[in-house]
C-alpha cells in the first residue's frame, strides 16, 4: 500500500475516512483518543497545502438521521486539535456536500456528518450500496483511509471509494502504523511470544487462537472466555457466563496447542459474587470448588501469580481482553496486575487492541508504557486471524 507521504497532494482535496465513533454522554466526547490518533496525518496534509474533507460515522443511527449521532461535538474537537475551523455538513451526504467540497481553498478543513445517517453506507453488497461510494469519490481528488477501526468492514466508504475516486489512493499514517506493527508481531517476532486473550466470548476469539497455535510460545486465557475452557476440562463454572456450544471447539484448541508446542495457560482460582451487580467479592474459589449459584469475575491471586510469572520473560505480547469485570474495582485486580506486568516489559514488543483493554491502559495512565495501542476492535482481531482486511485489499487494488 502506498502512504499519504508517497504521493503529491499539493493543491489536492482529500477525502478522509477517519474513525472518529468516540463515545458521547449527553453530547460530551468522554473518549478523544480516535480523533487524537488520526490528527498527524490530517496535519500532514494541510501542511502540504491541501484540503480536507472527513468522513466517519458515530453509533448506529439506522440509516436515518438522529441528532443524538450527529457528529457535531466531534468536528468541534477536532477543530480545537487541529487549530483550525472545522465546519460540519448536516445531515445525509447530498448536493450541499458537493457545494462544500468544491468551494474548499488549501488549508481548509469541513467535516460530513454521520456516513450511516445514509442507508447505502453500511449495504450488505455492492447493490445495496448503490453509488454512494461514487458521490463520496466525486467529493475530491485523493481518497486517504487513516481508520482501521472500519478497516474490516465492506462499508462504501471503506471499498467503494477507492475504486471510483478520480486520483490516488493511499493510507494513512496511522493505518499504516496498524498494518506494520501487527504486521512486524505476526511475521517474525522475537520469543517468548505471549497471547494474552479475555474478554466475554470465545466465539470472538476461535479465529485468533487457533491462528496463533504453534506461531506463539505462550497463550494465556482470562475473563468469561476462560469459563467455557474450564467447563471443557469438566469443571462446573456456577451460574457464570459460559458458551456451552463452543465447548467442543476449546477441547480442539486444548488438545492442538499441546501438540503444536503452544503451551495454554487458564485459570486456577477465582473471586467470585452472586451477581454481576455486586460491588464486593464474596470470597476465592478454586476452579474445582465454584459455587453452584455464583459467577466468577475476576481471575484469583494464583492466577495472577501464574499469569504474572509467564509474562515476565516475553519479548512479543499482543493482547486482547480483560481477565475480569474490571469496571467494578472489585473485580478488576487481575485485569490491573495483567495490565501492569506487560507495561513493566522494557525490551518487549507489546501490542494492545480493543476497546475495554485500550480504556484499562489509559484508565492506569500506562499508554505510553505499550509499544502499541491499536484502535481497532474488530479489525485488530481478524487482522490477528491472519485475514486480509477489506480496506487493505481496496487500497492495493485502487494502485494497480
Amino acid at each position: 500500500m502506498k502512504c499519504i507521504d508517497d504521493i503529491d497532494i499539493k493543491g489536492k482535496r482529500i477525502l478522509f475516512r477517519v474513525d472518529f465513533n468516540v463515545p458521547l454522554e449527553e453530547g460530551i466526547i468522554t473518549d478523544d483518543n480516535r480523533i487524537k490518533a488520526a490528527v498527524p496525518t490530517i496535519k500532514y496534509a494541510l501542511d502540504q497545502g491541501a484540503s480536507v474533507i472527513l468522513c466517519a460515522h458515530l453509533g448506529k443511527p439506522g440509516g436515518k438521521v438522529v441528532p443524538e449521532l450527529s457528529l457535531g461535538p466531534v468536528a468541534k474537537r477536532t477543530g480545537e486539535l487541529l487549530g483550525v475551523a472545522v465546519p460540519l455538513v448536516p445531515g445525509v451526504i447530498d448536493d450541499q456536500a458537493r457545494l462544500v467540497a468544491e468551494s474548499l481553498v488549501p488549508g481548509q478543513v469541513v467535516m460530513l456528518d454521520n456516513l450511516r445517517y445514509n442507508p447505502e453506507e453500511t449495504g450488505k453488497t455492492p447493490e445495496a450500496r448503490g453509488d454512494f461510494g461514487k458521490r463520496l469519490a466525486e467529493l475530491a481528488d485523493v481518497y486517504v483511509n487513516d481508520a482501521f477501526g472500519v478497516a474490516h468492514r465492506e462499508n462504501a466508504s471503506v471499498v467503494d471509494v477507492p475504486r471510483h475516486i478520480k486520483g490516488a489512493c493511499c493510507a494513512g499514517f496511522l493505518l499504516k502504523r496498524e498494518n506494520d506493527f501487527l504486521g512486524d508481531a505476526l511475521k517474525d517476532p522475537k520469543r517468548p511470544y505471549v497471547c494474552v486473550s479475555g474478554g466475554a466470548k470465545v466465539s470472538t476469539k476461535l479465529g485468533i487462537l487457533n491462528n496463533l497455535l504453534g506461531k506463539v510460545d505462550d497463550i494465556i486465557i482470562g475473563g468469561a472466555m476462560a469459563n467455557t475452557f474450564l467447563l471443557a476440562q469438566g469443571y462446573g463454572m456456577g451460574k457464570s457466563l459460559i458458551e456451552e456450544e463452543l465447548v467442543g471447539d476449546a477441547k480442539s484448541i486444548m488438545e492442538k496447542a499441546e501438540s503444536m508446542g503452544s503451551r495454554l495457560h487458564l485459570p486456577v482460582d477465582f473471586k467470585y459474587a452472586k451477581t454481576h451487580k455486586a460491588q464486593s467479592a464474596e470470597g476465592v474459589c478454586t476452579a474445582e470448588t465454584v459455587p453452584s449459584d455464583a459467577l466468577v469475575l475476576d481471575i484469583g491471586p494464583k492466577t495472577i501469580e501464574n499469569f504474572v510469572s509467564v509474562l515476565a520473560g516475553a519479548r512479543t505480547v499482543v493482547w486482547n481482553g480483560p481477565m475480569g469485570l474490571f469496571e467494578t474495582t472489585a473485580f478488576a485486580k487481575g485485569s490491573l496486575a495483567v495490565c501492569q506486568a506487560v507495561a513493566d516489559l522494557k525490551d518487549a514488543l507489546t501490542i494492545v487492541g480493543g476497546g475495554d483493554t485500550d480504556a484499562l491502559v489509559h484508565l492506569m495512565g500506562l499508554a505510553d508504557s505499550f509499544s502499541f495501542i491499536s484502535t481497532g476492535g474488530g479489525s485488530f482481531l481478524e487482522f490477528l486471524e491472519g485475514k486480509e482486511l477489506p480496506a487493505f485489499t481496496a487500497l492495493k487494488e485502487c494502485m494497480q
